[in-house]
């Protein structure tokens, strides 16, 4: 018993440290513009500023970012499941050449940061004429992530190959046992990396702030930067959008938390 009181009181005090940030986003988001900094600080507002929330939608274009942000992570999403669920298939399933140092070449990308590819790839985008378009955002997003293929990999190959061998006794070949097999069975997994994909989509700001130079195409990260002036920056706006942007995230996670845990959870587990 004391063990389990003293378990919980561990959690519930790391819940409220993770929680604090969120917390004072929030009420910041309330507060009129000079209690933000008080020292020390003063967590209730006082008056409550509900008009921060109109003024922040209304001072940027917040709605053709919100569109933006939707329109590039379910795309991307969409394509990346494709291609993570191709790639993951054909190295737990298909015997060809040099297959498992192939994947752990694939692997040793994860290794790289992001930031010591982004010229040549944008390079790469400048080429393809793709600068200040979604496209430089999606594409390479739904192409290059060695941590979806390992991840369903790592759930494809839990799946028994008897499975595979009687679908081919009865004429199938490797596109039926992919499509009608495999991925109905990796759906949990399939969830867990569309919301890690979505959630990683929506909070971009690295990407965008590269590739993007038109307001009308900047995404919701990008555009609540634009609250930051040269001189003076409205954090009470900016606070507001924040708590905007955060409830698409937010609503996903909840629907999608048993997936996750699900998702990761079996994965690796051997059938």
């Amino acid at each position: 018993m004391i063990g389990r009181v003293l378990l919980h009181a561990l959690l519930i005090a790391g819940a409220a440290v993770m929680i604090g940030p969120f917390l004072w986003m929030v009420l910041s988001s309330l507060k009129p513009f000079s209690q933000v900094f008080l020292i020390p600080p003063k967590w209730i507002p006082d008056p409550w500023e509900w008009s921060n929330y109109k003024r922040s939608w209304e001072a940027l274009p917040f709605g053709r970012a919100y569109a933006n942000s939707f329109y590039i992570a379910l795309v991307s999403v969409t394509m990346k499941l494709i291609t993570c669920s191709m790639a993951a298939y054909a190295f737990a399933k298909i015997r060809f050449p040099l297959r498992e140092p192939l994947f752990i070449l694939f692997l040793a990308t994860m290794m790289v940061p992001h930031q010591v590819t982004i010229i040549p790839l944008y390079l790469m985008m400048k080429e393809f004429g793709w600068l200040d378009t979604h496209l430089a955002l999606i594409v390479p997003a739904s192409l290059l992530d060695a941590f979806g293929v390992f991840l369903l990999r790592q759930f494809i190959k839990s799946i028994p190959d008897e499975l595979e061998e009687a679908s081919i006794m009865d004429g199938a070949n490797r596109w039926t046992n992919y499509s009608r097999i495999i991925l109905p069975l990796i759906r949990p997994a399939l969830a867990a990396l569309a919301i890690f994909a979505f959630l990683g989509m929506w909070n971009s700001f690295f990407g965008p702030l590269i590739f993007l130079n038109s307001p009308d195409r900047f995404t919701v990260p990008l555009l609540l930067n634009l609250f930051r002036g040269m001189y003076i920056t409205d954090w009470t706006l900016m606070m507001a959008g924040s708590a905007i942007a955060v409830i698409p995230v937010l609503i996903v996670y909840m629907l999608g938390q048993r997936y996750i845990i699900e998702g990761v959870t079996l994965t690796g587990i051997k059938g």
